[in-house]
This record gives C-alpha cells, structure tokens and sequence, in this order.
C-alpha cells in the first residue's frame, strides 16, 4: 500500500512538471511569435526632455544632417534587430529588438525632427526592463558620437 502511494505521488509530480514545462513553453512561444502591430507601436514619439522611465528611455538629441542615416545603420547593425516600420527617408522608424533567450521584444522608435531626433524605446512586456533599453540607447549614441 506504501509502496502504491509513493507510485502515485512520483507519477503526480512528473505530470505537475510536464504540466509546468508546457505552460513555460507556451509562454516563450507566445512572446517570441506575438505579433508587433504597426499601428500600436510605430507612433512619433514627441519627446521634449531625456527621461529614464521604468521600462523604456526617451532621449531629444540635437544632430547634423546625415546622423539619423548613421543611426540607422547603427540601430540596424544590432543583434536580433529588425525594421518594424518607417524607414530614414521618411523620418519615423521603429524597430524591435528581441532578447537573446526568451524573446522579449523591445520597441524603439526614432523620428527626425527639426535639428533633432527623437528616440522613445520601451518594452512590451512587463513594467520594468532593468535599464536594457537605457542602456542599448546609449550604446547606439556612443557609436553616433564615435565614443
């Protein structure tokens, strides 16, 4: 009778843990496969000031004429980086970087304005990302500046 109990409590947990594995895998699928809508995320960014919020930057940057062409090329040249929306030539693009393990995306969005650029990164998941936008934005104008 024992021995029947301690069958059954070793068939529950690796059902309990096959159970868990599928919903962690459900999950991961879900964040890596949802869909970025274009007209959710690809928004001017009317940043004013520099500000670190809680999940995501924003940052005003005074250029020269060909920066936001550089900036591109840079943007583009990070890993797991695509063109969600927009492109240089009309001045609004957003892009989506993705994290290397589980996916996570993350949305920036650049607009060229009048002597400036706009950049408004942010996650999509989450209330915090750990400064992992912060610090991608920063990386991206080190490189522009050629720190």
């Amino acid at each position: 009778m024992l021995r029947l109990a301690k069958m059954e409590w070793g068939r529950m947990l690796w059902w309990g843990l096959g159970a868990l594995g599928l919903v962690v895998l459900l999950a991961q699928a879900y964040v890596r496969l949802a869909p970025g809508n274009p007209l959710d995320w690809h928004v001017a960014p009317k940043v004013t000031e520099d500000k670190d919020l809680a999940n995501g930057v924003r940052r005003v940057l005074a250029v020269w004429p060909d920066a936001y062409g550089k900036l591109d090329q840079i943007v583009m040249a990070t890993p797991r980086t695509t063109r969600l929306a927009g492109s240089p030539k009309v001045g609004l693009t957003t892009y989506v970087t993705r994290s290397l393990f589980w996916g996570f995306p993350d949305y920036t969005t650049i607009a060229r304005g009048e002597g400036h650029v706009e950049i408004y990164a942010r996650s999509r998941f989450g209330r915090s990302d750990m400064g992992v936008n912060k610090r991608r934005v920063e990386g991206w104008l080190a490189a522009l500046r050629g720190d």
